[in-house]
């Protein structure tokens, strides 16, 4: 524990001991009062039942006041043991889904802390260079936060040491923590070798130093998101290293972590090993471990803290269900309706300008370094997808040196931040709250439609992409949508507004149930459609065995080889191109990066004649309106 922190622990102990005293002192001079008034009793004609009854008061005032001081000591305990903020009660970061108008939304709901969604930490500082007004308001990686969007959690990913840090720097003044993704699933994050792909012994000594080099980096804590070893004596020992490198926090999504072909127990669903979060936190008692998964209601919730012993409790699925799941941490909510709650007003989104000198001669070298800088990330990608014989010497002579590339744009930087003078809030401002009875929040909390349009006029503030606004409405009215047959449509909306013309018809079959009709060719259409979708993934497991065969009879060191071949979604855009294109022109681009997908379902006029026999994917063509589920809430 650092030395403010003891100081600051010491000073609460004073504060309390000094509110113990000073009830103590108040009771002695209750005591003499009472004295001299029963001597002046002697001598009037009041009962001595009045006498009686101001003991009994004075008793539970001391009594009350003795609880008071205890809770404030168990609150003390807990709480605030190694943070300034509350950490018991946590919206997991999830791509594209943990924004800041599902945060606030969250929040208000009894949500303590937030997380943003994943963030790439070498894109963050590259957007970050040409960002026009500041970090938090341009948008950069879709990052975006207010004042009242605190305590909050800014998570990346990353591989590089550098990158973790100069992202770290630079959204330290917009957050309370910065978190390290050790837990991604995702594909992507295989080819790109970040998140649970860099929990193996081979990178164990790169996570290391990446977590060194966010530490130095800022003064805020870092924290980190991991998954399961394969042995928990593996889990600790990690857990140990990341402690001993930095890491303030870790937090276990106790699931193992995943395999290109998401194998293994626990790789993807099934319940989470809790029991061995459990194992981690009786191995480490006084460093602060979240426990993730297996979470639905705040019945759950407590129960896990409970079995767990877990510092706080993180939510993904649960929370993206029911955005109020840890609504009742405020009271019981049939019991204590008539409770104050206080909820910040929330401000809108501004321009944080910094008072710099543009068009300066930093400000140039930053652009082409910053370019240079881009063409090299473009060619490491190439190279995760197509392999090294993909680039050129000219190509390989740019990778050399990106090092001293990055050394020459950290300085320019350094030098501009002593220039620079954030317009940030001011962070002792008075904040501006409302009250609210918690009997009021119960009943939206309870009601999936109320959450719904609430979300919807936060989105109105706080502008998110149409694909992560149809994902939360449809998540947050799944059963509503499902009943009244709204579900497709939901899906196909293309603006804010579709959506909030979807949840009024909802309102109305709600209302009025009588207005609903039935429509069986309509419920016959979406069966065959998940009948489909079904056939389709179970047509990937098997394309995955015959290339993971093929390449064992080859004696490739790398069976993930022909799985990373062609495995690339093609675009509406990449769809578009190709149609116009020439017959050689669709082959070797096919060939290049989609080999994997049915050529002829995409770009021959009435589909693939195969159909159901093809061997290929009939996977849709990917837009920023489609929302891939699976990979969308990972971690």
């Amino acid at each position: 524990m650092e030395a403010d922190e003891l100081a600051e622990i010491a000073k609460n102990d004073d504060h309390i001991s000094s509110k113990k005293s000073s009830s103590k002192s108040k009771k002695k001079k209750k005591d003499k009062s009472s004295k001299k008034k029963d001597k002046k009793r002697k001598h009037d004609d009041k009962s001595p039942k009045k006498s009686k009854s101001k003991k009994k008061k004075r008793k539970l005032i001391d009594q009350e006041q003795s609880q008071d001081v205890a809770a404030e000591d168990t609150q003390q305990s807990t709480t605030k043991k190694h943070f300034s903020f509350e950490y018991q009660h946590i919206l997991a970061p999830m791509v594209g889904a943990s924004e800041l108008a599902f945060r606030l939304l969250c929040r208000k709901y009894g949500a303590t802390l937030s997380y943003t969604p994943m963030m790439s930490a070498s894109e963050f500082v590259q957007e970050a260079a040409t960002a026009k007004h500041g970090i938090a308001n341009s948008n950069i990686c879709e990052f975006q936060t207010i004042p009242e969007d605190r305590p909050l959690v800014c998570h990346f990913s990353a591989n590089k040491p550098q990158d973790f840090a100069r992202a770290a720097a630079l959204v330290e003044p917009y957050c309370d923590a910065i978190d390290l993704n050790l837990g991604c699933p995702q594909r992507t994050a295989y080819l790109g070798h970040f998140g649970s792909y860099l929990l193996g012994k081979e990178d164990r000594q790169l996570v290391v130093d990446i977590i060194r080099a966010g530490s130095k980096a800022v003064s805020k804590p870092i924290f980190v998101k991991i998954r399961l070893l394969d042995t928990i004596e593996d889990t600790l020992e990690l857990c140990q290293q990341l402690r001993d490198a930095g890491a303030s926090l870790i937090a276990i999504h106790a699931r193992y972590r995943a395999s290109w072909e998401r194998t293994g127990p626990g790789a993807r669903d099934g319940p989470a090993m809790l029991d061995q979060v459990k194992k981690v936190k009786e191995s480490m008692p006084g460093f602060p471990i979240i426990a993730n998964g297996n979470v639905i209601t705040y019945d759950d919730v407590v129960n896990n803290q409970t079995l767990t012993g877990a510092d706080g409790i993180m939510s993904a699925e649960g929370i993206l269900n029911n955005p109020a799941l840890y609504l009742s941490r405020y009271g019981d909510l049939d019991k204590d309706g008539e409770r104050i709650i206080e909820l910040p007003n929330l401000s809108p989104l501004k321009n944080i300008e910094t008072k710099q000198t543009s068009g300066s001669a930093n400000d140039k070298a930053s652009r082409k370094l910053n370019k240079k800088l881009r063409e090299i990330i473009a060619i490491e990608k190439k190279i995760a997808e197509s392999g090294e014989d993909s680039i050129n010497d000219d190509q390989r002579s740019k990778l050399q040196a990106k090092s001293e590339l990055q050394a020459k744009l950290l300085e320019i930087e350094n030098v501009s931040k002593c220039n620079e003078e954030p317009n940030l809030p001011e962070s002792d401002a008075t904040p501006q709250t409302s009250a609210v009875k918690l009997s009021v929040l119960a009943a939206s909390g309870r009601n999936p439609l109320a959450l719904a349009q609430e979300y919807i006029s936060l989105v109105k503030k706080y502008p998110m992409k149409i694909r992560s606004v149809v994902f939360h409405t449809r998540r947050m009215c799944k059963d509503l949508f499902e009943r009244y047959q709204l579900m497709e449509e939901c899906i196909a909306c293309t603006s804010v507004e579709e959506v909030e013309a979807v949840l009024a018809k909802c309102e109305k079959y709600v209302s009025n149930p009588h207005s609903f009709h039935f429509d069986q060719e309509k419920a016959a259409r979406d069966k065959e459609a998940l009948k489909n979708k079904r056939l389709e993934e179970g047509k990937r497991k098997r394309y995955e065995d015959r290339m993971i065969r093929k390449a064992k009879r080859e004696g490739l060191s790398d069976l993930h080889h022909y799985l990373r071949m062609g495995a690339e979604v093609p675009s509406v855009d990449t769809v578009r191109k190709l149609k116009k294109a020439s017959k050689e022109e669709r082959l070797s681009v096919w060939k290049k990066n989609h080999s994997q997908h049915c050529m002829a379902h995409h770009l021959e006029e009435g589909g693939c004649k195969r159909d159901r026999s093809c061997a290929f994917i009939h996977a849709a063509a990917t837009s920023k309106l489609i929302f891939v589920e699976d990979a969308e809430v990972a971690g």
